[in-house]
């Protein structure tokens, strides 16, 4: 059984600390993990939502935590899974798109200092139409990761509906 002071803090953080700037874009489930010392590149996922009549474009994003921040994705070349560097992630009217783990995501590259569970993280996210959106996002633990997604499919399976 999951313990809800374990895992009540990283979901609530996960909630509260994913706000949008831009009206017709809402980020949600935020978080960035966390780094063993010596390793300076992490990544960062999120869910955006456009909730506008316009196609929005992810184009780039920053932070203070790291050098530079990259949009990455996964594919399939000759059976093998390889990361490469994107130039924007397009997110059609009325949509959401989620980067996550194995997909698209944020890398941070150069970071400034190892990244521990529980930190918070800035990134400011650019999008196509200029306007930038500021998210706080929580810092994960590979283990507090797990803990929340199983704490997030054991809600779903709770509340279905007969």
């Amino acid at each position: 059984m999951y313990s809800l002071s374990r895992l009540g803090a990283p979901l609530l953080a996960a909630l509260m600390f994913s706000g949008p700037a831009l009206a017709d874009i809402e980020i949600s489930d935020a978080f960035v993990r966390a780094t063993p010392p010596g390793v300076d590149v992490s990544a960062a996922f999120f869910r955006v939502h456009n909730t506008g009549g316009d196609d929005r474009t992810l184009t780039g994003a920053s932070t203070d935590k790291a050098a530079t921040v990259e949009l990455h994705t996964h594919s399939e070349q000759d059976g093998v899974m390889k990361m490469r560097r994107i130039d924007g992630i397009e997110i059609p009217a009325h949509h959401d798109h989620r980067l996550a783990p194995g997909g698209d995501h944020l890398m941070l590259i150069g970071l400034t200092q190892p990244l521990v569970d529980g930190d918070r993280v800035e990134l400011t996210l650019q999008f196509s139409s200029g306007d930038p959106v500021i998210v706080t996002a929580p810092v994960w633990s590979a283990q507090t990761e797990m803990d929340v997604e199983n704490r997030i499919e054991e809600n779903k399976h709770h509340h279905k509906m007969p």
